[in-house]
């Protein structure tokens, strides 16, 4: 079974300095059908307007991955992070069993594009723990590269979930397979371009809810730039 979503029935927020399309139920948007997707809880597309960000907030029992696409995310927390997020690097932080944190764009001219996302952890009440990693554009190029796993091999962050997250740019004649456990979920989510997904064209901002699939293969993109998640059922 594959359920194509097109961006435009996402949930929208316009709060003046933030604009966020929300792909499940968030905050002041409830749709009971998208609540999730295995144990993927939040997909939040976030534009942050110069000087402004989120002040201290906190989180428990939730593994929180930032994908920056443009600009710089500042992040401070309460065990001792001072960071800033570039595009290319992926941050995830192990909320565990509590932690404040602060996200900013200090830039005076220049809007933070970035994709924050929610897995819900497999294991609760851990010490918690930041982790930052930067992934070349070269190793996405034409193929998808793992980026976040339960082991953090390969140069990915490591997740306390029973997930994976892969990130591939495909351009013209650049293809990828991915092999899928049926009784698992999928979830493909399209950041930016066009691309085909199991013969499904796909435009910004469009996600694929995927089970019962064995394979994905992806063709024809132009521009594109993806997501796929690897989730329990």
């Amino acid at each position: 079974m594959i359920l194509l979503r097109k961006s435009q029935e996402r949930g929208y927020a316009d709060h003046g300095w933030l604009k966020s399309f929300h792909s499940f139920s968030f905050a002041g948007y409830h749709d009971p059908r998208f609540m999730g997707w295995g144990n993927l809880r939040v997909i939040n597309e976030d534009r942050i307007a110069a000087g402004m960000g989120f002040g201290k907030h906190s989180h428990r029992n939730m593994e929180i991955i930032s994908y920056v696409l443009s600009g710089e995310l500042a992040h401070e927390d309460s065990i001792g992070n001072v960071k800033g997020i570039p595009p290319g690097d992926v941050q995830r932080m192990s909320a565990g069993s509590g932690v404040t944190h602060s996200e900013f764009n200090h830039a005076k001219d220049q809007t933070t594009h970035f994709l924050q996302i929610w897995i819900e952890p497999n294991v609760l009440e851990i010490e918690p723990s930041y982790e930052q990693r930067t992934i070349p554009a070269i190793d996405k190029a034409g193929q998808l590269r793992i980026i976040a796993s339960p082991t953090g091999n390969d140069g990915a962050v490591k997740i306390h979930a029973d997930a994976m997250i892969y990130a591939g740019l495909f351009n013209g004649v650049d293809t990828a397979s991915l092999e899928l456990n049926p009784n698992r979920k999928a979830y493909v989510h399209l950041i930016s371009g066009t691309l085909d997904v199991n013969d499904r064209p796909l435009q910004a901002g469009d996600a694929l809810l995927i089970e019962n699939e064995s394979k994905l293969e992806i063709q024809n993109g132009k521009g594109a730039e993806v997501l796929v998640f690897d989730l329990s059922a």
